[in-house]
C-alpha cells in the first residue's frame, strides 16, 4: 500500500537534490536509494519484527505522505534539467517514448525473474504456501524481504517517472494509485491467494487501467465519477479472481 508515497518521495528527492545543484545521476540515485529505504523498513517490520505486512505498509503509506507534505509545506518542486525530463518521461530513447521503454525494460526483467530463474520460484512459493516453502528449504524471510526492496525499488523508478513527464515533483504523486495498481495485477491474472502471478499479465492489466483512465478523462467525466467507476473496477476484477481461483 506505501508505493504511491514512495514514488511522490523519490520524486521529491530527485528534485531537491538537483534544486541544490546536483548532476542528475547523483540525483536519480538518490531518489533510488530512497525507495531502498523504504523496502528496508517494511521488510524489517514484517520479516524481523512480524507486523502483517498490511499494516506496515498502510501505516507506511500514511507517514511518507505525511513526511512529503512536511518537507515541501505541499508546494511542488520544478525540473529543469533536460537531460533528466527526456530520459525520465517527456522524451525518446532510441525512437521509443522513455515512458513505454522504462516500462517494458521493467516488464521484461520481471519476466525473467519471475518465470526463469530460482528467485522467481521461490517468490511463488512463499506467497503459495510459506510452511511448504519453507519445508522445501526456501528461506522465506529473505525471499519476502528482497520483494519488498523490488517493490519499493519499482515504485522509486516510477517516482522519477512522474516526475520527468511532469517537469515537476509533487507531494502527492500517486495518490490513490495503491488500489489501481492492485487490480492491475488481478486483472493480469495475480492470484489474491498467491502462488500464482505473470508479469507479462500484470503489465497488460496496467495497460487495460491506464486505457480506462484515460477514456474517463476524455469522457469529461469528474473526478467524484472516475472514483466510482474505478472503485467499480477493483470490485470487479477481485470478483472475477475469486471465481477463477474457485
Amino acid at each position: 500500500l506505501s508505493v504511491g508515497s514512495t514514488a511522490a518521495l523519490s520524486a521529491l528527492v530527485c528534485a531537491l537534490v538537483m534544486q541544490a545543484g546536483y548532476g542528475w545521476g547523483f540525483a536519480v540515485a538518490a531518489a533510488l536509494g530512497a525507495g531502498l529505504v523504504v523496502g528496508c523498513l517494511n521488510g524489517f517490520f514484517v520479516t524481523v519484527v512480524g507486523i502483517p505486512s498490511f499494516l506496515v505498509t498502510l501505516g507506511m503509506m500514511q507517514f511518507i505522505r505525511g513526511f512529503d507534505m512536511r518537507v515541501t509545506y505541499t508546494n511542488p518542486i520544478s525540473i529543469s534539467n533536460t537531460t533528466f525530463n527526456s530520459l525520465f518521461g517527456s522524451g525518446s530513447l532510441w525512437g521509443i517514448p522513455s515512458l513505454l521503454f522504462w516500462s517494458v525494460i521493467v516488464a521484461a526483467l520481471g519476466h525473467v525473474v519471475l518465470r526463469y530463474t530460482s528467485f522467481g520460484r521461490q517468490i511463488l512459493a512463499t506467497g503459495g504456501n510459506r510452511l511448504a516453502a519453507e519445508y522445501s528449504g526456501v528461506k522465506t524471510r529473505r525471499i519476502k524481504f528482497l520483494a519488498f526492496l523490488l517493490t519499493a525499488a519499482a515504485a522509486a523508478l516510477a517516482g522519477l517517472l512522474y516526475s520527468g513527464m511532469m517537469q515537476t515533483a509533487r507531494y502527492n504523486f500517486g495518490e490513490g494509485a495503491e488500489l489501481m495498481v492492485i487490480a492491475a495485477v488481478i486483472l493480469g491474472g495475480t492470484s489474491l491467494f498467491g502462488g500464482r502471478a505473470t508479469i507479462i499479465g500484470t503489465f497488460t492489466g496496467a495497460l487495460m487501467i491506464g486505457t480506462i483512465n484515460n477514456g474517463l478523462i476524455i469522457m469529461g467525466l469528474d473526478v467524484s465519477e472516475q472514483m466510482m467507476i474505478s472503485g467499480a473496477i477493483i470490485i470487479l476484477a477481485v470478483a472475477f479472481a475469486r471465481k477463477r481461483n474457485s
